[in-house]
């Protein structure tokens, strides 16, 4: 990669966490609550939706400030995975045919942030930098 465009690279990993992280809290605040759109009832809380709310609002909030990123990163792309399985294969071999494109484009993406960690503008990282034991 051209070193130029390369330093870059940090920042916009920062941008997608936190758009990724954003996006996805507004389908579990869509589960939830109806918001943004309205249209939706809120679920039972004990059911699989009223789960699936609670987690893609929780972990999309905690993926977009970077606190625990790697584990609710991973657990996020967990849950996509079960969406996509539970909800969408059924309906058909491929995500283009079942409508689950979304669901493997959110899987793969928390499976990468998962693997990279947080970056920059991340409360783990800030958090990372406070604790460090100062040398001697």
């Amino acid at each position: 990669m051209n070193d130029s465009v390369a330093r870059f690279a940090p920042y916009v990993f920062a941008l997608l966490r936190v758009v990724v992280g954003l996006m996805y809290a507004q389908h579990g605040s869509q589960k939830l609550f109806g918001l943004p759109d309205g249209g939706h009832p809120a679920p039972e809380l004990f059911s699989l939706m009223g789960l699936a709310g609670v987690l893609e609002l929780a972990c999309g909030l905690l993926v977009a400030v970077g606190l625990f990123t790697r584990p609710v990163a991973f657990l996020a792309s967990g849950t996509m995975a079960v969406a996509y399985f539970m909800a969408h294969a059924p309906n058909g071999p491929l995500a283009i045919q079942n409508q689950g494109e979304t669901a493997v484009l959110y899987c793969f993406i928390f499976f990468y942030i998962w693997a990279h960690g947080a970056g920059i503008w991340s409360l783990d990282g800030m958090l990372r930098r406070n604790t460090a034991i100062p040398a001697v």
